[in-house]
């Protein structure tokens, strides 16, 4: 049986791949980082579909069964088209994560931080109030969190609360009880995000409930790998990436040496 496509723009979608791993420890991922053209936030719509377009040939032309856009921006961008486009089934990250803040909220008033061009779409509005319009949904852009964690600037002792105390400091005055955290990358940030906002705000990442639904699918196209597969997870990289392996190796408590791929 094949397997399960991630695609991210660079580290950030790890956080989608483990918790698959985790929830679904028979299938096998095949996992392509764009590093080269990270980050995708800040890019026009068209280059992002031009980018996500090629890592989905790419990844189909690996044989995958089926592809998760592990990247909001991704699927704020060309979930829409991919699905015109492609037969096989492509997810993303932003309609598991909505629905996850309408479960999680209590008050209904929700804070989403995402990328520059997530936070511009509001996608996360979009899919928030298809299912209930009675939800207010803040946005918060925060275009230095993505280039900070694929430095791995979150090593460095007070990096990560300083950089959410410039980011963030201003949010603490709105009355959401829910933070999604809108960008596949911001997971690894988590904890700390956590202590900043307080034990009061619910913190949910999209990637973890996206990991969910790629479990749903595969049961409803009967595609779930049913035995022990014992083929090994790939990782690709767009290009040379000292801090992809580092950092994909400690999230995923393995030695990742990703193949470097011309696409």
């Amino acid at each position: 049986m094949s397997a399960i496509g991630v695609f991210d723009s660079g580290v950030g979608g790890l956080t989608v791949a483990r918790e698959i791993m985790r929830q679904l420890p028979n299938e096998t991922i095949y996992y392509f980082g764009d590093v080269k053209n990270c980050p995708y936030g800040d890019r026009k719509k068209e280059e992002i579909i031009k980018y996500t377009e090629k890592a989905v040939e790419f990844l189909i032309s690996k044989g995958v069964k089926m592809i998760v856009l592990a990247c909001n921006t991704a699927t704020a961008a060309a979930l829409d088209y991919l699905h015109d486009k492609y037969e096989l089934p492509i997810i993303g990250v932003v309609q598991p994560g909505a629905r996850r803040a309408i479960q999680a909220s209590e008050n209904n008033k929700v804070l989403v931080l995402g990328t520059r061009f997530t936070a511009q779409s509001k996608v996360y509005n979009n899919e928030i109030d298809n299912i209930n319009p009675e939800m207010t949904v803040y946005n918060k852009s925060c275009p230095t969190f993505c280039p900070f964690i694929e430095a791995e600037g979150n090593l460095i002792p007070h990096a990560t609360e300083n950089l959410l105390k410039e980011a963030l400091d201003e949010t603490k005055k709105l009355d959401m009880d829910t933070v999604v955290l809108g960008c596949t990358h911001y997971p690894i940030l988590k904890k700390e995000i956590e202590k900043f906002y307080g034990k009061d705000i619910k913190v949910i990442s999209s990637g973890r409930e996206a990991a969910r639904e790629v479990s749903t699918v595969l049961t409803y196209e009967k595609l779930h790998q049913k035995k022990l597969n014992k083929t090994a997870h790939q990782f690709f990289i767009s290009q040379e990436g000292k801090n992809f392996n580092n950092i994909a190796s400690k999230w995923l408590k393995q030695d990742i040496i990703a193949q470097v791929v011309d696409i």
